[in-house]
C-alpha cells in the first residue's frame, strides 16, 4: 500500500512539472502568435514595444525572442571578427580596484526639458515627456561651424604661433622613439582588404616597402599616431595624423564591440573597419549636472565629456600627454548589439517602458537595470579614446601616485596629515633625480583645472626608463563641479613648490585676456561632433582655477625665491635646438 502511494505521488509531481512547462511555453509563444495573427488579419494586436523594435532595426525582435539561448549557441550572431593585438588602453587592472568602499549612487536628476537631438524645437515630441529617461542628453544643441585654424580670427591659431608653443624637442635617436617603423611595426595592408579605401597590392599609386608593408604615408591614422610617440611627447604639435584620427574616431565604421574588464563602470572596446580601436565611455549625466556635495570622489560617475575636454585642455597646455579623444553619437542597435561577439553584453539589452533601447553590461558596481544606459530611442552619446600600442609591443610601467588619496570614507592619506611629505618623496626614486617631480607638478595643475581627484596611478613607457613623460590616462572624473574648487588637489604644488618655467609662462599667457583659457577651450571643443562639450560654467571655472594656480606659485616664489621654485627647462630646449 505504501509503495502505491509513493508511485502515485511521483506521478502527480511529474504531471505538475509537465503542466508548468507547458504553461511557460504557452506564455512565451502567445505574444508571437498574437503579432503573427495581427499581421495576417491587419488587426493592431500588441504593439507595446513596436516603436523601439522598429527603431532598433530588423533583427531586434528576432534577437529579443531568444534570451534563453545557450552560451555555446552561435546562431544569428555576427560573423566572427578577427581582432589584431596592436593596441591596448588599460592601465594596471589593480588601479581600478582600489575603491573598496564605493557608495551606491542615487538616481540622477531629470535632464532639462529640450527637444531631442535631431528634432526641431516646437515639433511634436517623439514620445510622452512623462516617460523621459534619466541621465540623457538634454536635447538638441546649436552647432557652431568649426573655426578655420589658419584664419585670422582663430584664437587657437594665434596661441600656437606664440614662441612658447614653438620649442623643439631634442634630436631623436633610435632609443628615443617608441617604434622603429621598418623593424618593429609589421602592418600588412592585405589584412585590411575588406576596406575599399585601402590601397590594394598592384593598385596604381600604391607604394610598398621591400618587406611587403605599405609606405608610412599609407598607414591608417591610428598607426601614424603610434609611430609618432617618442621619449618627450605622445604626439608632436603639428602632427596632421592627430586631427585625422579625431575624425576617424567620430566616423569610422564599427565592426566589433566587447566589454572592457575591470573598473567600477561600464566601458566598451570598439574596433573599427581600419583595425583601429578605441575605448567607449557612454553618456551618464547631462552637461549641467554637478556631483552632489555629499558624494565621495570615488562614488562619482565617470563623464564622457570630461574625457573629451581633458584631451583638448592637455593640448592647449602643451603637455600632449592625453591620447586623442572624440565624441560620437552611437546607434546602440547597429553599432553595438548587432556587431558584438560578447554574449554577456548582448543579453543585457532590453526595451524600456518609454520604448527606448537600453543595456547595462557587466561591471563591479554600476551595471544593472537601475543604472542602464538608454538611447533616444537607440542613439546614445559617448566618448571614444584612441588606444595606445598594445602592451606586447610597447610595455608600460604603472606607478602609484605619491599623492594618491586614501579611497576611504574616514582614513586620510599620509600627505594629508604630513606637511613635509614632499621631502620624503624627493628622496625616493624616481623622484630623487631627473624631472619626474616636475611631471607630477604638471599633472597636478592639469587635474586641478579639471577638478579631478581620482589620480591614483599613472603610467610611463618602459622603453624610455625614468627619463620620459607621464601619460595622463583616465580623466572621466574631471569637470564634475563648477561651483567648487578642490584646493587639496594642489597639495603637491604647495608642499614641493616646484614648477617648470615653460609651464609657468604658459599659465601666465593663458591668464591674459587675448589668450583666455576658457575662450580657447570653447573654440577647440566646437570642433567635436557632440559640441558643446562643456557647460559654460565649467569653462568659467577654468579661468578662476587658473588664477588660483598662479597665486600658489607666487606664494612659493615669495617664500623660497624664484630660482628655487621655477626650473628653467627652456634653456635646455634652446641648447637642444641649437645643437640641431
Amino acid at each position: 500500500m505504501k509503495m502505491i502511494l509513493v508511485r502515485r505521488f511521483r506521478v502527480l509531481i511529474l504531471v505538475v512539472f509537465l503542466l508548468a512547462c507547458a504553461l511557460h511555453i504557452a506564455v512565451d509563444l502567445l505574444p508571437k502568435l498574437d503579432r503573427r495573427a495581427a499581421r495576417s488579419t491587419g488587426e493592431p494586436g500588441c504593439s507595446c514595444a513596436q516603436p523601439a523594435a522598429e527603431a532598433a532595426g530588423p533583427g531586434w525582435a528576432q534577437a529579443r525572442s531568444r534570451p534563453g539561448e545557450s552560451a555555446g549557441g552561435d546562431a544569428g550572431w555576427p560573423n566572427k571578427h578577427t581582432l589584431r593585438i596592436l593596441q591596448d588602453f588599460s592601465s594596471d587592472p589593480a588601479s581600478n580596484l582600489t575603491s573598496h568602499s564605493l557608495e551606491k549612487l542615487p538616481p540622477a536628476a531629470e535632464p532639462v526639458d529640450h527637444a531631442p537631438r535631431g528634432q526641431e524645437p516646437g515639433s511634436p515630441p517623439l514620445r510622452d515627456r512623462a516617460h523621459r529617461p534619466l541621465l540623457r542628453d538634454p536635447g538638441a544643441r546649436p552647432r557652431v561651424p568649426p573655426p578655420d585654424p589658419s584664419g585670422d580670427g582663430s584664437l587657437l591659431a594665434k596661441l600656437f604661433e606664440h614662441p612658447l608653443y614653438q620649442g623643439a624637442v631634442p634630436p631623436l635617436s633610435e632609443d628615443d622613439v617608441l617604434f622603429n617603423v621598418n623593424s618593429d611595426i609589421r602592418f600588412n595592408p592585405k589584412a585590411a582588404a575588406e576596406n575599399p579605401d585601402w590601397p590594394q597590392e598592384g593598385a596604381e599609386g600604391a607604394e610598398f616597402l621591400p618587406t611587403g608593408e605599405a609606405a608610412v604615408d599609407l598607414y591608417p591614422n591610428w598607426l601614424k599616431f603610434h609611430i609618432g610617440i617618442n621619449r618627450y611627447e605622445l604626439y608632436s604639435r603639428h602632427n596632421p595624423a592627430i586631427d585625422a584620427l579625431l575624425q576617424d574616431l567620430g566616423s569610422q565604421k564599427i565592426t566589433s564591440v566587447a566589454m572592457k574588464s575591470g573598473g567600477t563602470q561600464l566601458k566598451l572596446i570598439m574596433t573599427f573597419q581600419n583595425y583601429g580601436q578605441a575605448l567607449f565611455k557612454p553618456m551618464k549625466q547631462t552637461r549641467e549636472q554637478e556631483t552632489p556635495p555629499d558624494f565621495f570622489y570615488f562614488s562619482d560617475y565617470e563623464r564622457h565629456n570630461a574625457e573629451i575636454a581633458a584631451f583638448h585642455l592637455d593640448r592647449i597646455l602643451d603637455f600632449r600627454r592625453v591620447p586623442p579623444v572624440a565624441g560620437r553619437m552611437i546607434n546602440m542597435t547597429k553599432e553595438i548589439r548587432d556587431v558584438t561577439r560578447d554574449k554577456k553584453l548582448w543579453r543585457t539589452f532590453f526595451v524600456s517602458p518609454a520604448n527606448n533601447i537600453c543595456f547595462y553590461g557587466e561591471c563591479s558596481y554600476y551595471c544593472s537595470t537601475e543604472h542602464a544606459l538608454c538611447g533616444r530611442p537607440d542613439q546614445i552619446e559617448g566618448s571614444l579614446a584612441a588606444f595606445l600600442p598594445d602592451l606586447s609591443l610597447a610595455k608600460r610601467k604603472t606607478w602609484r601616485n605619491p599623492w594618491r588619496r586614501s579611497y576611504h570614507k574616514r582614513k586620510k592619506a599620509e600627505w594629508e596629515v604630513d606637511p613635509d611629505y614632499c621631502e620624503e618623496v624627493k628622496q625616493t626614486p624616481p623622484y630623487d633625480s631627473g624631472h619626474r617631480i616636475l611631471d607630477i607638478m604638471d599633472m597636478t595643475v592639469f587635474d586641478f583645472l579639471m577638478g579631478n581627484m581620482d589620480r591614483h596611478h599613472y603610467e610611463t613607457f618602459e622603453k624610455f626608463g625614468n627619463e620620459t613623460f607621464i601619460i595622463h590616462l583616465d580623466n572621466g572624473r574631471g569637470f564634475g563641479k563648477y561651483s567648487h574648487d578642490e584646493l587639496s588637489i594642489l597639495a603637491p604644488l604647495h608642499q614641493c613648490c616646484r614648477i617648470r618655467r615653460s609651464t609657468y609662462l604658459r599659465l601666465q599667457l593663458l591668464a591674459k585676456e587675448e589668450h583666455k583659457l576658457s575662450l580657447l577651450m570653447a573654440e577647440s571643443l566646437q570642433r567635436d561632433k557632440v559640441a558643446p562639450v562643456l557647460y559654460q560654467l565649467h569653462l568659467e571655472a577654468l579661468d578662476r582655477r587658473l588664477r588660483i594656480v598662479l597665486q600658489a606659485v607666487r606664494d612659493c616664489v615669495e617664500k623660497d625665491g624664484l630660482s628655487s621654485v621655477v626650473e628653467d627647462d627652456l634653456a635646455t630646449e634652446h641648447r637642444a635646438a641649437t645643437e640641431r
